[in-house]
């Protein structure tokens, strides 16, 4: 058997199995390596289950609403075991889709843990791989160190895999993986408790982003014991109790602990290749996703840049681009969207109010309103929507959204704000009428502005 590759990739996530691809694709002999299921965090147990799990959630809420349409007689009862097996399907279809992609495109996959024996060497199963190139694609997973007794919790992983619903729930974390299981479990009927040290959940993005949605997880019914330290977890007979810097205990029958991630890097055998890491152990990469040792790269979340599928995607594709393709590639980290599936949802793509008023003068947009859909049926649920622009060029730096359909909306938008869009090419954009979307282009004046053009704002086009 030929032992040498022209690449060998370790981890078949998303973005390995899009590197590999597209190295195969370019004509390179290509062999992947995965010690779990194919398919990663994201198919297999991270956005894609959770977004099916938040589906389910957001049923209550439909039926809760077809009321103010007209519509009687409906009732229903959640059987979380039912979609959990459901679930279990869906995922197991999808990955048999990942390893026909692979068998597809002529890349070898192997069953097994890998690790660097040196540098251009692979050691996985009994065999000893060869390869000049070799790229680190492992990903990462829940950390549990953030606090005595996280271990104890359950992590995202192990949620998704409920067959029951948890009468009350305890979230340890403020992130956006917290507050997403914490909307979705309380959509399905758990209590609900979201305990994080900083006063509003969603730290990084922006302000008016994080207040609204504290105020909208208060309104779905769930606490948030926020602005007070954590000590530590610990189980008890009824369940877990959380203990708190002013003495304070929460508690809950089921606990999950969504105080973040790390690396996959652990066992790799790095040092020994001569891959250097960070604090964090975040594999440290260049612009071209180059680690310290030649002829080894990492992409997505194992360099904890922006940690997201899509990125880990277009990273790994332009890798293979650059090293086996015509043309050399890079992903711009700037201008990335992104999206929190709470209820409601957010999107975000660009700077934020704070971030952007650093840099310069700027013009802010908004508009906050009741959508016609929770206005009609007697509901309170808000829609919040908010342009940043540069009050000299007018282009527009960051596009922020919490309310329903936000992350589709956002999606849409963010090709503008790649494309340099300013504020005069929203304005001058016709609205599709009736739409919560139309809000974006309809803004006319600043609700506020941050420094002082020396010419006066070039703003937005007069009406």
């Amino acid at each position: 058997m030929d032992d040498t590759y022209d690449l060998i990739v370790i981890g078949a996530g998303s973005g390995g199995v899009a590197a590999s691809r597209r190295a195969a694709a370019h004509g390179a002999r290509v062999l992947i390596a995965e010690a779990d299921r194919v398919g990663g965090t994201c198919v297999i147990r991270g956005c894609v289950p959770k977004k099916l799990m938040m589906y389910a959630a957001g049923c209550s809420q439909l039926l809760s609403e077809a009321a103010g349409f007209g519509w009687t007689g409906l009732a229903g009862r959640f059987e979380m075991a039912r979609w959990a097996d459901a679930k279990a399907r869906e995922i197991g279809r999808l990955e048999g889709i990942y390893r026909k992609l692979l068998a597809d495109s002529g890349v070898e996959l192997v069953a097994g843990r890998a690790r660097l024996a040196s540098p251009g060497l692979v050691e996985v199963c009994g065999r000893t791989l060869r390869s000049d190139h070799v790229l680190i694609a492992t990903g990462s997973s829940p950390a549990q160190d953030a606090l005595p007794g996280l271990a104890l919790a359950m992590t995202s992983n192990e949620v998704l895999d409920l067959r029951e619903v948890p009468e009350s729930l305890l979230v340890v974390g403020g992130g956006y993986i917290a507050v997403e299981f914490a909307s979705i479990l309380a959509g399905l009927g758990s209590q609900v408790t979201l305990a994080f040290r900083d006063t509003h959940p969603l730290r990084g993005f922006d302000r008016d982003l994080r207040t609204r949605l504290a105020d909208a997880l208060a309104g779905r019914g769930i606490t948030l014991a926020s602005g007070v330290a954590l000590h530590g977890l610990a189980q008890s007979e009824k369940g877990f109790e959380l203990q708190r810097a002013d003495g304070s205990v929460l508690r809950a029958s089921a606990a999950l602990n969504a105080t973040g991630r790390r690396p996959n890097t652990a066992g790799l055998g790095l040092a020994e290749a001569g891959v250097q890491t960070d604090v964090r152990g975040a594999i440290a990469v260049d612009l071209d996703s180059h680690t310290t040792a030649g002829g080894i790269w990492a992409i997505g979340d194992v360099t904890n840049r922006v940690n997201l599928t899509p990125v880990a995607i277009a990273e790994g594709r332009a890798f293979a681009d650059s090293v086996f393709g015509r043309s050399a590639s890079r992903v711009d980290h700037r201008t990335v969207a992104s999206a929190v599936f709470t209820d409601p949802p957010i999107a975000t793509v660009g700077l934020t109010e704070a971030d952007a008023a650093r840099e310069g003068p700027v013009d802010v947009y908004e508009s906050d309103f009741r959508p016609m859909k929770s206005a009609f049926a007697g509901g309170t649920a808000r829609t919040y929507m908010k342009l940043v622009v540069d009050g000299l060029s007018d282009r527009v730096l960051g596009i922020h959204m919490i309310g329903t359909d936000a992350p589709e909306i956002v999606q849409s938008l963010a090709v503008a704000m790649s494309c340099g869009a300013t504020k005069r090419d929203f304005d001058r954009t016709l609205a599709v009428h009736p739409t919560a979307a139309e809000e974006f282009v309809l803004m006319r004046e600043p609700a506020r502005r941050h420094g002082a053009p020396p010419h006066g704002p070039t703003g937005a086009a007069p009406t």
